[in-house]
């Protein structure tokens, strides 16, 4: 069972027990920081990038920056992950593309379901997409 309500004037999607995809807010600057330097130190990237980066991101997602959207996952307000996504437009396959940039599940919560909740939050949030693309290191064998 799928409950939407209002939060922050941004909908948030509950799911079973407590957990929670929503739009990030003002107060999750750090989890997202956290999170996603952890992403870049982890063996899924092939590079890191400077802290400043997550830092610009975050505050281009609460400007509502038109070329990218990020949702958290939650369970009892404790993060657990996130999905960073980036919109394009594609002559080839006649429509928006969805770029799912980054991908992030707090390691004691993975193989829980987390990121599997994402994708499919990102697949019903975008249906008139025309594409998805998802880039994976050949090194990040749980990914694939």
């Amino acid at each position: 069972m799928v409950i939407i309500k209002q939060q922050a004037k941004k909908l948030a999607v509950l799911l079973f027990g407590g957990n929670m995809i929503r739009k990030f807010i003002d107060s999750d600057k750090q989890n997202f920081i956290d999170m996603c330097m952890d992403f870049y130190s982890g063996e899924g990237v092939d590079h890191s990038i400077p802290k400043e980066y997550p830092s610009a991101t975050f505050d281009k997602l609460l400007n509502a920056y038109p070329f990218c959207e990020a949702y958290l996952y939650e369970n009892n307000g404790i993060a657990y992950g996130y999905v960073l996504l980036a919109f394009t437009y594609s002559n080839e396959s006649g429509g928006d593309v969805v770029w799912i940039e980054e991908l992030y599940t707090v390691p004691e919560a993975r193989g829980k379901g987390v990121a599997s909740s994402l994708l499919k939050h990102v697949l019903n949030s975008y249906k008139h997409a025309s594409r998805f693309r998802l880039e994976v290191t050949e090194d990040n064998k749980d990914a694939v």
